[in-house]
């Protein structure tokens, strides 16, 4: 069964001139396979996308909900240059 994909619309806003849907989708199907960087627990984890020119070292920082059984939820996104290490409970709070 083929998975949707969707983006929470605070992740639309910020990857709108980022990442394009075909890497979302990309992303999702490498997140399918168990390609991501860290189980964050509760059907969440955290998956890095190579941003077009930049590569992985230049790539974007995104929280993803993949616990569903038909979709896949790009929940929020950083650039790897934003300040902090990682995502915290803050963040959502000031976007």
């Amino acid at each position: 069964m083929k998975k949707r994909v969707f983006k929470t619309k605070s992740f639309a806003r910020w990857a709108k001139k980022i990442l394009s849907d075909a890497l979302l989708c990309q992303a999702a199907r490498e997140i399918e396979r168990g390609e991501f960087e860290a189980d964050l627990g509760q059907g969440v984890c955290k998956k890095r996308i190579a941003v077009p020119g930049q590569g992985t070292s230049g790539s974007a920082r995104s929280l993803v909900a993949k616990q569903h059984k038909s979709a896949i939820f790009f929940l929020a996104g950083r650039a790897k240059s934003d300040p902090g290490t990682d995502f915290s409970p803050n963040e959502e709070e000031a976007a």
